[in-house]
């Protein structure tokens, strides 16, 4: 009789966690073990549904009224805005989800600031703050390490001695770690363009190689660099060449880009039409000269 008392006790909180939830009562009846539990199960059963759309936000907005502390849900709910151009709102929800968990989502908020808004100092100011957050870990927001979001930060600031040196720890860490043909090819995309800005043109050539490697040869970007290159050194033969290989690449979709917004240096069609014109001219005055 007892276990079966504990039995309906059982059930009749979960119906009125569940009541709670689909109402939008008060909440303040059930404990706090299951607020947190109830507010997990409305927020991980609307994982499916589209972000951003209604019934989306609606369930992320129920389980943070269950659980103001369910921090995943609240980042979530800022992702949303932040997607659609809604910076306002955007930074209220995200500013809470930093304060919610700080050590994990103060380095994402970096990485937002970096892309969605390429406010680079503020982005380097979360990845340095996790830093003293996780003193003994690398964090990693969006799958790749700060020290490679501070790259590109640092590249967008002009800051070039900077960027490579992140661009450095970056590779010496990850090669150490689990090897060389680990790392994100786009670092050397991005540190070899550092050099390029640098005139280091011979450093340069060492990561855009390294980036068509790792690419299997296939890299708009790679190639329209070692482009720039060689017209700097006069040898347009090669550099057209190297440029319809890259028009090529592009064509097919090998080139560097992001959803939601543009990459940093993103190359387009514009880009090979001027480099084109220009070794044009290049080609013709050198024959002209022998």
């Amino acid at each position: 009789m007892e276990k079966l008392s504990k039995y309906f006790l059982s059930i009749f909180v979960l119906f009125l966690a569940f009541s709670c939830a689909e109402k939008g009562k008060d909440y303040s009846a059930l404990s706090k073990e299951e607020r947190k539990k109830l507010s997990s199960e409305v927020f991980d059963g609307g994982s499916h549904l589209p972000q951003g759309s209604p019934k989306s936000m609606t369930r992320i907005e129920e389980a943070i009224a269950i659980d103001p502390d369910n921090c995943d849900a609240v980042r979530e709910l800022s992702v949303a805005y932040l997607k659609r151009g809604m910076p306002n709102k955007w930074k209220i929800e995200m500013d809470k989800a930093v304060a919610c968990n700080t050590a994990i989502w103060q380095p994402y908020r970096g990485y937002n600031y970096l892309w969605f808004y390429r406010d680079y100092k503020k982005a380097i100011a979360d990845f340095d703050a996790s830093d003293t957050l996780t003193p003994n870990f690398t964090d990693a927001p969006q799958g790749h390490s700060v020290d490679y979001w501070r790259g590109i930060a640092y590249l967008g600031l002009r800051d070039y001695e900077k960027s490579i040196s992140y661009f450095d720890k970056y590779l010496t860490q990850i090669t150490e770690e689990s090897g060389e043909d680990w790392a994100e090819p786009t670092a050397f995309l991005y540190r070899g363009i550092a050099y390029y800005e640098k005139r280091n043109f011979e450093e340069a050539l060492k990561d855009f190689d390294k980036l068509l490697f790792y690419n299997k040869d296939r890299s708009a970007d790679g190639k329209y660099y070692k482009a720039l290159i060689l017209k700097e050194k006069e040898d347009c033969e090669t550099s057209r060449q190297l440029l319809a290989e890259a028009e090529t690449d592009f064509a097919n979709g090998y080139y560097n880009n992001r959803h939601y917004v543009e990459t940093l240096y993103q190359i387009y069609p514009q880009d090979f039409e001027k480099l084109n014109t220009e070794l044009k001219t290049q080609c013709q005055n050198k024959n002209e000269t022998y």
